[in-house]
């Protein structure tokens, strides 16, 4: 079979599990770039192969995450697509343990003052609100938020996913005025073009904002999301209610955020 052939069948088998569109065009442009380097015999596997498949990369300075993304691809290609039962016995890549980058209360409040657009600037606030990824933001249908409950109904998140999250009563009146007289299938955040906005444009409000309050941080979107997280642990919300909010499949990724909000370490005075 031809190498589009393999990835078709690759594609299909991603689909059927239902991996985010996302994922799937993350997974074929590996599995492809793997088969192009393979050249041929693309049914058999060859583990001395792809580990050099995979130190070539190493060796261009390719990071950690990106390897092992590779890595995962090549393996459900392996076994899901050619059907292999054998153990690929190649470890992924260690990663940089880094910290979250988090913007305190004060910084919120000057990046959304900055944002005049309403539309856009509830968009943030609501981001940031109910620590939702830039996809949950742009997905979100106006059936998805429940005034009376203060809360959102997150469907279809990463990993197929459904969660709750919480709203603040505060912006209760910006968002009846935002979906008044609209269909409840509506896209929350509506392009002006019709459908929904795209993540790149939810991304360049906020990199616009946060240029514009004078924030020195290397912060993103998603940094909205973190600083939910360490504000809700500082304000002394448990560790495992942060996690379901945050729809974390293990209380280890949540746990980062403890690093970041250890009031011990704030009280500690330098001996300079």
């Amino acid at each position: 079979m031809s190498m589009d052939v393999y990835l078709k069948k690759m594609e299909d088998e991603l689909r059927l599990r239902r991996y985010s569109p996302k994922t799937i065009q993350s997974y074929t442009s590996c599995v492809g770039e793997y088969l192009r380097a393979k050249g041929k015999d693309f049914e058999k596997v060859d583990i001395d192969f792809i580990k050099k498949f995979l130190l070539a990369k190493v060796d261009k300075g390719v990071s950690a995450q990106t390897t092992n993304q590779s890595l995962q691809a090549i393996n459900f290609f392996c076994w899901n697509v050619l059907g292999y039962q054998g153990k690929i016995d190649i470890k992924f890549a260690k990663t940089p343990g880094k910290l979250p980058i988090v913007l305190s209360h004060d910084e919120i409040q000057a990046i959304l003052k900055a944002i005049i657009n309403k539309k856009h600037n509830l968009m943030v606030a609501l981001a940031y609100a109910g620590g939702l990824r830039v996809s949950e933001v742009v997905d979100m249908r106006i059936k998805d938020i429940n005034l009376a409950e203060l809360t959102i109904h997150i469907k279809g998140a990463k990993g197929n996913k459904d969660r709750i999250t919480i709203l603040p009563e505060k912006l209760i009146e910006n968002i009846n005025q935002l979906i008044a007289n609209r269909d409840f299938n509506d896209y929350t955040f509506a392009s002006e073009r019709g459908g929904k906005l795209t993540t790149r444009t939810a991304q360049m409000i906020f990199e616009k904002a946060l240029k514009k309050a004078g924030i020195q941080k290397d912060a993103t979107f998603h940094c909205l999301r973190h600083s939910f997280a360490t504000h809700l642990l500082e304000n002394g919300v448990d560790v495992r209610y942060v996690q379901e909010l945050l729809g974390h499949a293990n209380i280890r990724t949540t746990q980062i955020y403890t690093k970041v909000t250890n009031p011990m370490l704030r009280n500690i005075k330098s001996p300079l």
